[in-house]
């Protein structure tokens, strides 16, 4: 079972780029029918600039299994999860840390483990993530419980 650290589209198991997978440094797993989500896959896509650095998994795709994560659909649904290649899963903000260092953009977002702004930018994070469904014009998008956050 994957480790957990709470520090923190594409088709399912696809990498950016290529079938390099043995290559990947950080994995994603993004909600592919959030618009905000998919976005932000695709500007790390395209940070990526086909490297295949970072692998992006889309937690919709029918053939995603949480499971081999060790967690559950709800659970990936109500934040992001990212996994390095070790297997250690992460959690909320520290994703976007680990999934920005590996294009090479960990800069970007380095002010975010300051004291301060690390408490800031999580819970800001906490609120988008709680709400998400709605704040992107899909609260009735989902009518299956397996979608219920």
């Amino acid at each position: 079972m994957p480790t957990r650290s709470h520090e923190a589209t594409s088709r399912a198991d696809a990498p950016c780029s290529s079938d390099r997978a043995e290559k990947w440094e950080y994995e994603i797993l993004v909600d592919g029918e959030c618009p905000l989500c998919a976005k932000e896959a695709a500007l790390l896509r395209k940070m990526d600039r086909g490297r295949g650095r970072l692998r992006i998994t889309d937690i919709t795709d029918p053939g995603f299994d949480a499971a081999a994560y060790g967690t559950t659909y709800e659970e990936v649904m109500g934040t992001i999860h990212g996994r390095s290649p070790d297997g250690s899963i992460h959690t909320g903000v520290e994703v976007f840390r680990r999934s920005y260092r590996a294009v090479g953009w960990g800069w970007l977002l380095a002010w975010t483990r300051l004291p301060i702004l690390r408490t800031i930018s999580d819970g800001v994070y906490r609120f988008f993530a709680r709400h998400r469904l709605r704040l992107t014009g899909r609260r009735d998008a989902c009518t299956t419980d397996r979608c219920r956050v």
